[in-house]
């Protein structure tokens, strides 16, 4: 089958396509029918557990104390009876590894007993699992012949029923802890800084007089922006399925320029694909509220509701999962790369952070009169001064060689980490730091000019799409995270740096109260210095323009445009310090996590660079090379036929500008090749450094010409699905 042949192919199949998924009727089923009906929720346990067991089991949950290992064996066979009952045959562990990824291994809920069989699964299954611990990322944690490895029950987040056409699954949420006791997982750094956190933000709840609250969470709610294109396509670029994003392709006519593909109508199939994705969604409890198609062509987005952060991650990656799985139905692919195409806007996971009592109080909600809300304004405070003081950690955080190619474009915010607050916040600011806020600002009304049309209130401060960190009413919304990562690590930062300004406020007002001081006055003056000392952080305008970067530098701001310079501050002393105060981080994980990051962005731009070499050479260039004896072939035959003067001497030269382009192409290809074979002496970083500083030098060298032969190589001839086709055929 000739290139062209293979392209036309995917496109009449795709044209063709009949889902073959059952018709969704939600009237016949309305959503609060199936809403976290395969999890064994908290109405599931109070009806299956005996009343004590159910209270220890909620006051774990729900208060953070310590699990009660006398309940195992009671919540097991009630776990097991209720999955059984759904059809279930098998049980697994689901823990979050240092990939990014889930990992799961499923055991049997049958143990033999004679010639028949008997359905067992005891408290100690449920809490302990053993999984192979050298297989997975250690950053030197573990040593190849150092196996073991346990996950250990979450019984904060709800085992639930996994559906497959051939089976069902008991799914049970855990952390991933070494033999020697580190965590190998995502998942334990995020319980223990919402600990920390929590643990500070009590003993100020506590000076602002509230006795009755006895937690407090850190709430997410991640938005979700991805890409569905035609499988067919997908599976004629071997750089989508090796790297998940493209390293070819030249600039279609049409892009994102026209606007049009923004909140526009959603494509019929993809619809369909959203709606089963949000049904089975649904049934696992994820409370997904928002879809609509996004900036670029061919992507879309995904939000749910505020969720306590541990059960939002684990949401998260459950959504993730369940887009890719569904996807497939229908005859797509479901791209989570954070730039799976050039020249268009890449994908990022908005995390929408807060902080909220066990009673349900948004310690970021300011209220109508913010300027008299000195709770609000403290908290708020906090989490200005740790992004202030972390910066560098937060941009950490979020790095990675795919997230490299979008912080700083159109659609993402830059590399520098600052807070935007808008126009009301902003003015309670400035009056705190001249000597007291008197007032706050509304923003009225907006008169339309229609008489039909009801007046709209107005928000008292726009938005700012350029900030990676800005207020946006009652939250702050950390825009730099990138779609496909796991939003545990940055939430991990995120908590623990801001968990460090609350023990540094309430240190500070503890020390006045002890003084004797007025405790309303210490908080009036401790407010004003906090807006002195780290207003630097603070900015409201274009975060894309040269002026921001120049004014930033003046302020001392970091900028750590690449994620090999951002993520050596995670062994820093300071780094080392942080997590290490609070019982987050240990300095041998963080250690283990520099080296599993590395590690990480080398081997991620490794296989780029494989992978663009053998593309170059094995399908772009043979096309190239037939095309060229085409035209050869074609201006000969037009030479023989008497062809002449300024006429030909045009055909021939566009076989030379061809010729040339395919000896230019040979020639990066050649020196990407002994590129790829050559290695950095060194440790770890001077590895990252050498793929950061020569690998993608060499393959942006071999795509610049790659796509330059896409534009001059004849239609017929070309192997791979362009992207006209892979974006705006539906």
């Amino acid at each position: 089958m000739g290139a062209f042949t293979a392209r036309r192919a995917a496109i009449e199949a795709l044209t063709q396509f009949r889902s073959v998924a059952p018709r969704i009727n939600f009237k016949e089923t309305p959503i609060s029918a199936i809403y976290g009906s395969n999890v064994f929720n908290e109405d599931v346990q109070r009806q299956r557990l005996p009343k004590q067991i159910f209270k220890k089991l909620q006051q774990t949950i729900k208060r953070g104390v310590a699990i009660d290992p006398g309940i195992a064996d009671i919540v097991a066979a009630a776990m097991r009876d209720w999955a059984v009952e759904k059809g279930a045959t098998h049980y697994t562990h689901l823990f979050y590894p240092m990939t990014g990824l889930t990992a799961e291994k499923h055991d049997s809920f049958v143990s033999p007993e004679g010639c028949s069989a008997i359905l067992e699964f005891s408290g100690k299954e449920l809490v302990k699992g053993e999984p192979d611990a050298s297989s997975f990322p250690s950053g030197g944690l573990r040593a190849t012949f150092e196996a073991r490895g346990y996950t250990a029950w979450d019984p904060t987040s709800p085992a639930y029923i996994l559906e497959n056409p051939n089976g069902i699954t008991l799914v049970i949420p855990t952390a991933f802890v070494s033999w020697t006791g580190e965590a190998l997982d995502k998942k334990i750094p995020l319980l223990r800084s919402m600990e920390a956190l929590s643990n500070q933000a009590m003993r100020l709840l506590k000076l602002f007089g509230n006795n009755t609250a006895t937690t407090v969470f850190t709430t997410v709610g991640p938005e979700q922006e991805y890409f569905l294109i035609d499988r067919n396509f997908y599976f004629a670029r071997p750089d989508l399925i090796n790297c998940g994003r493209t390293l070819f392709g030249a600039k279609p006519p049409k892009g994102q320029e026209m606007e049009d593909q923004y909140f526009g109508s959603i494509p019929e199939r993809v619809l369909a694909c959203m709606l089963e994705a949000e049904q089975e969604l649904y049934k696992l409890g994820v409370p997904v509220k928002t879809r609509h198609n996004e900036v670029a062509p061919a992507q879309y987005e995904i939000a749910p509701i505020f969720e306590d952060s541990n059960l939002a991650h684990d949401h998260q990656m459950l959504t993730m999962e369940t887009l890719r799985r569904v996807a497939e139905k229908y005859g797509l692919s479901c791209l989570l790369h954070e730039k799976p195409f050039a020249r268009v806007n890449g994908s990022g996971k908005h995390n929408n952070w807060s902080m909220s009592t066990d009673l349900g109080e948004n310690l970021l909600n300011p209220g109508d009169t913010p300027h008299e809300n000195a709770q609000f304004l403290v908290f708020c405070l906090a989490t200005i001064r740790a992004v202030n003081k972390y910066a560098t950690l937060l941009r950490v955080a979020i790095s990675s060689a795919g997230n490299d190619h979008r912080l700083g474009a159109n659609e993402a915010p830059p590399a520098i980490i600052s807070i935007y607050l808008g126009e009301q916040l902003q003015d309670i600011m400035d009056q705190i730091e001249a000597g007291g806020a008197k007032s706050t600002k509304t923003g009225g009304h907006m008169e339309i000019g229609v008489t039909v049309l009801p007046r709209l209130p107005r928000d008292a401060g726009d938005r700012n799409r350029t900030s990676p960190f800005a207020f946006t009413g009652n939250k702050f919304e950390f825009r730099a995270v990138s779609s496909g990562q796991s939003i545990a690590g940055p939430n991990t930062v995120l908590n623990t740096i801001v968990a460090e300004s609350l023990d540094y406020i309430a240190t500070k007002l503890e020390a006045d109260i002890k003084a004797g001081k007025d405790f309303n006055k210490s908080v009036q003056s401790l407010l004003a210095a906090l807006i002195k000392e780290n207003k630097r952080v603070i900015f409201n305008g274009d975060g894309y323009t040269e002026e921001w970067h120049k004014e930033a530098a003046k302020r001392g701001l970091p900028n750590l445009k690449t994620s090999v310079e951002a993520i050596p501050h995670l062994i820093s002393k300071e780094s080392i310090e942080l997590f290490g105060k609070y019982k987050v981080l240990s300095e041998k994980e963080l250690h283990s996590r520099y080296e599993i990051y590395l590690e990480n962005y080398k081997k991620t731009i490794t296989i780029e660079g494989l992978m663009t070499a053998s593309m170059a050479r094995t399908m772009i260039l043979p096309a190239a090379i037939a095309y060229q004896g085409e035209v050869a072939a074609s201006i000969t035959a037009a030479k023989s036929a008497g062809l002449k003067g300024k006429p030909l001497a045009e055909q021939q030269k566009i076989l030379t500008e061809l010729g040339s382009a395919i000896a230019g192409f040979h020639q990066a290809i050649d020196k990407l090749d002994k590129i790829n074979e050559h290695h950095a002496k060194g440790d770890s970083l001077a590895h990252a450094k050498y793929s950061r500083d020569v690998v993608i030098p060499a393959m942006n060298a071999v795509r610049e010409i790659g796509d330059q032969l896409e534009t001059m190589v004849s239609d017929n001839a070309w192997p791979l699905p362009t992207y006209r086709e892979m974006l705006f055929i539906k």
